[in-house]
């Protein structure tokens, strides 16, 4: 099978009608940010970056941050909240995130334009999207994973996990795109320069997925109509493209999706869902 690694295909800047565009606009521990749009609605799932940064990056794909209905917020650390009050109040956007989290992100949030709650396992719709958070786990107060339904397309979100739950599974079976974690490489992991705490945090079950854990997620929800998947989070320190590239690929067996590596320094190509 013939694979397509690190980058996605070109699209028109007029999104047709009944297309959803994804586009990571960066991934790692120094910040996360994910645009999804349908054409007439679109959010971003955490805002980890700088609101300046951001709206930065946006522009380096032709995305208006004006057109922004929402942020997602999927745990309160802060490599995924940083940007979440000053784009709030700036583009006066509601925050969708559950209690715990807003409870242990308030000081770093600041006030918001307006605050949404969901919870983990009840999905909740804004425009045309249905969003479904589901638990994961995390060392984290109420980590969240995210479904998204739109016009007949699923998207799965899944970074920022220890292990690849039986709950987490059922939720990312049947997506047309999964934007899912790879974060280290666990030699280099054993090896490298984290001490040694840090480095059990990682690889526990409240940590990060490794390749070989996202290899084997990936083997178990991959069906023939997944076209796109996105290896997120990868640790600049404890992982590289290549490793996590060729790792996961392995995982690949009855389907033929593109494999995309996110990044940290800069946005990812606008992956658009037909």
């Amino acid at each position: 099978m013939a694979h397509a690694p690190f980058n996605a295909e070109s699209v028109s800047s007029e999104q047709p009608s009944g297309s959803v565009r994804v586009c990571v606009l960066a991934s790692g521990s120094k910040g996360n940010a994910t645009y999804i749009s349908n054409g007439s609605a679109a959010v971003l799932v955490d805002a980890g970056l700088s609101g300046v940064e951001i709206e930065r990056r946006l522009a380096s794909r032709g995305l208006n941050p004006d057109t922004l209905d929402a942020i997602l917020v999927t745990h309160e650390h802060s490599d995924h909240i940083k940007g979440v009050g000053v784009l709030s109040r700036r583009f006066k956007l509601p925050v969708y995130l559950n209690r715990k989290t807003e409870a242990a992100a308030s000081t770093q949030l600041g006030r918001l334009h307006d605050r949404r709650y969901f919870e983990c396992g009840t999905a909740f719709r804004l425009n045309r999207f249905t969003f479904h958070p589901f638990s994961i786990s995390h060392d984290a107060e109420d980590p969240a994973g995210f479904t998204v339904d739109c016009s007949g397309k699923k998207i799965g979100i899944a970074t920022d996990l220890g292990i690849a739950s039986h709950v987490v599974k059922a939720h990312l079976s049947a997506c047309s795109l999964l934007i899912l974690e790879a974060n280290h490489d666990p030699e280099m992991l054993e090896y490298g320069p984290y001490p040694w705490p840090l480095k059990q945090r990682v690889s526990g079950r409240t940590g990060h997925l490794s390749n070989e854990a996202s290899r084997d997620l990936l083997e178990s929800v991959q069906h023939k109509a997944l076209s796109h998947v996105i290896l997120a989070h990868l640790s600049e320190v404890n992982n590289t493209p290549n490793h996590a590239f060729s790792t996961v690929i392995r995982g690949i067996t009855r389907s033929n999706p593109k494999i995309h590596v996110a990044c940290q320094d800069e946005s990812g190509e606008i992956v658009e869902l037909i």
